[in-house]
């Protein structure tokens, strides 16, 4: 299991965070913190997540302003 931080990126986490999922095998979770601002990056991320072959595990409100998104490697 591994956890990245992409909150210093902002809105522009996804990038980084499809380059970070293609370096995981398969049966690996792969932990996300990012800021959701507007709520859009949510679903964006959802979808990222099952492009790149990951199932969504978990997807929840961290606090206020942030949001953590649970996958694993399929």
């Amino acid at each position: 299991m591994k956890r990245y931080d992409l909150r210093h990126l902002k809105t522009e986490f996804e990038p980084r965070m499809k380059e970070l999922l293609a370096t995981h095998s398969a049966g690996e979770v792969a932990i996300f913190l990012f800021e959701i601002g507007d709520f859009t990056p949510i679903q964006k991320s959802a979808d990222l997540v099952k492009e790149c072959g990951y199932e969504l595990m978990n997807s929840l409100k961290f606090n206020e302003v942030d949001w953590t998104i649970v996958a694993k490697k399929a």
